[in-house]
């Protein structure tokens, strides 16, 4: 063969062989960049993603106070912005039906309420404007419900002359109850449905000078926190907890 013809062969054989090169990677590049970009897309579709934190904080405690509407009210005391308070022997206003009057401060007692009157019998016989003092419940008995995942409440009020407030919370046997006192007395706790003559349980009331009280619940059932008064009344505030 000659030297011509070989170089003839020669060349024909590179220029196959890089033609064949050149169309293998034209046919296969879409195809290896379809498979390159679908397995990015699968390792980010598999990275896992942080998870948020759980939220673990409790609910605050949820404020409970008494009804001021509704219900029977026995004593009240006098308020007037401009006293001394009128008493009339009838539940209107007219020049000649005033029987007395009476100074801020006095402590009344309520026999009957009337379209915004009060009728009074003591220290005087009449009818004087319920707007023209202050009044509360006189007997209250309100249920404490715990929010989902809530354990405390802060209970406040007032009663003024005598009466009695209070507060069903129901308890499982096993729990704790925390009762700390911010003014007042401190309460009285008991079995709601004491038919079993199990005692009161904290040791409560005006005169023991205690502020606060812890105890394990023996049961599972409604517990009744109890504020008692003599006459005057007064303003009350505590904290109670059960977990």
């Amino acid at each position: 063969m000659k030297n011509s013809q070989l170089i003839v062969i020669c060349l024909v054989g590179i220029a196959t062989a890089i033609g064949a090169g050149l169309a293998t990677i034209q046919y296969r590049s879409p195809e290896s960049n379809a498979v390159r970009t679908q397995l990015l897309q699968t390792q980010a579709n598999t990275v896992p993603t942080p998870s948020e934190p759980a939220n673990t904080a409790k609910p605050a405690p949820i404020i409970v106070t008494p009804p001021s509407e509704g219900c029977k009210i026995t004593q009240a005391i006098v308020s007037d912005p401009n006293p001394p308070l009128n008493v009339r022997s009838s539940p209107k206003v007219t020049s000649s039906n005033i029987v007395g009057q009476l100074e801020n401060g006095t402590f009344v007692s309520v026999s009957e309420e009337r379209n915004g009157w009060f009728r009074i019998n003591n220290p005087i016989e009449g009818w004087i404007f319920k707007k023209l003092t202050e009044s509360t419940c006189s007997d209250v008995k309100t249920r404490i419900n715990f929010p989902a995942g809530g354990e405390e409440a802060l209970v406040k009020g007032r009663i003024i002359g005598g009466g009695s407030h209070a507060y069903l919370l129901r308890a499982a046997q096993g729990q704790t109850m925390t009762i700390i006192v911010h003014q007042g007395a401190l309460p009285f706790v008991f079995p709601a449905n004491d038919f079993y003559g199990r005692q009161e349980m904290t040791g409560g009331g005006h005169y023991t000078g205690k502020n606060r009280w812890s105890g394990r619940i023996p049961y599972t059932g409604d517990y009744q926190i109890q504020l008692d008064s003599n006459f005057k009344g007064f303003v009350y505030e505590f904290t109670v907890k059960v977990k």
